[in-house]
């Protein structure tokens, strides 16, 4: 069994370090600012989150993943008007009546930041990013906003005390603890039904390397590519159903498909369950305190063969929302 959980994290790790994946999320629709910088700013008040994620809990070494983010509107049209799109309190922003009564957004600028931290036996990748978007309405219930993320990532293998450390060309390589630039692109289409978005992260990822008068490009990150759409059908006038879809690609690695079906209770509560292919199924569920704090959190079964040797993933979410005049409970975009 030793020499299995050797061998499956020794292969982790190469996937790691040569393709410095970004960390998986069974909570995207929940958080979808991570993945897409286009969505900075889409709501009226400063949302931020901080998440943790167990990954194969009771697997020696699995990934446990840190995140914080932070984004907000600017835009004096937008935050101190009273446009539908944000009701005065006591309104449910989920039910049938607001859809019905919803305009879309005064165009406006959005800004952020997102940190995120992955540690995985004895690699630690670390991203910092800040992000910029702009919205505006394209009819009178469409909007349209694209965003752009720049900052830095790095990976680093913690080499000390491993047998062959100064001979192994792995942990040798000179991209080992270095800090390489990272930008991002997002677009995001949205109604008070229905989301679509696409993003890239880590396109910038070559440098050129000249060795014996040869001149040679290397690959130090992969670049990652994202799909996401979502709708919302209601089945009572405060009870709604949304399913939504993420793939995920990155180069030299097979796409993923994450699959989600979300059933949400007015601005209080929610519950789900989602499918990975060939990775997992999870449940998950999630709550609204007054106007100011969300709280979420899942659970993954794992279905690849690592399940034999874990006890499967949690993941825990915390979400505030700051300078919240019009009191809304939750998101009124994200779902």
């Amino acid at each position: 069994m030793k020499s299995c959980l050797g061998l499956v994290f020794f292969s982790f790790i190469s996937v790691l370090v040569y393709g410095q994946g970004q960390p998986r999320s069974t909570q995207y629709i929940f958080n979808n600012y991570l993945l897409n910088p286009a969505l900075s700013g889409i709501d009226n008040y400063i949302d931020v989150k901080m998440g943790f994620r167990n990954q194969w809990q009771g697997l020696e070494g699995a990934p446990e993943t840190y995140y914080v983010s932070l984004n907000a509107p600017f835009g004096e049209d937008f935050i101190r008007s009273s446009v539908n799109t944000f009701p005065a309190e006591g309104e449910n922003p989920m039910s049938r009546q607001y859809v019905n009564s919803f305009m879309s957004a005064e165009p406006h600028h959005g800004v952020g930041f997102h940190a995120i931290t992955d540690k995985a036996g004895r690699i630690r990748q670390t991203s910092v990013n800040a992000t910029y978007a702009y919205h505006l309405g394209l009819s009178e219930v469409l909007n349209l906003s694209v965003g752009v993320s720049g900052g830095f990532s790095s990976i680093g293998i913690d080499v000390e005390g491993v047998v062959g450390e100064k001979d192994d060309v792995l942990f040798a390589a000179d991209y080992n603890n270095r800090i390489r630039p990272d930008v991002g692109l997002g677009i995001w289409l949205y109604t008070p039904r229905f989301f679509l978005g696409a993003s890239g992260k880590q396109l910038v990822g070559k440098h050129w390397k000249t060795v014996d008068g040869q001149r040679t490009v290397e690959q130090y990150q992969q670049p990652s590519f994202y799909g996401t759409v979502g709708y919302k059908f209601f089945v009572g006038e405060d009870l709604a159903v949304i399913p939504s879809g993420l793939l995920s690609y990155a180069l030299n690695s097979p796409a993923a498909i994450d699959a989600n079906l979300k059933l949400a209770y007015k601005d209080k509560l929610w519950m789900g369950s989602g499918f990975r292919n060939n990775d997992s199924y999870s449940l998950m569920a999630g709550f609204n305190v007054g106007y100011l704090i969300n709280l979420s959190y899942s659970y993954d079964f794992t279905t690849s063969p690592l399940k034999h040797v874990n006890n499967g993933s949690h993941e825990i979410v915390l979400g505030l929302l700051l300078n919240n005049r019009y009191k809304v409970n939750c998101s009124q975009r994200q779902f």
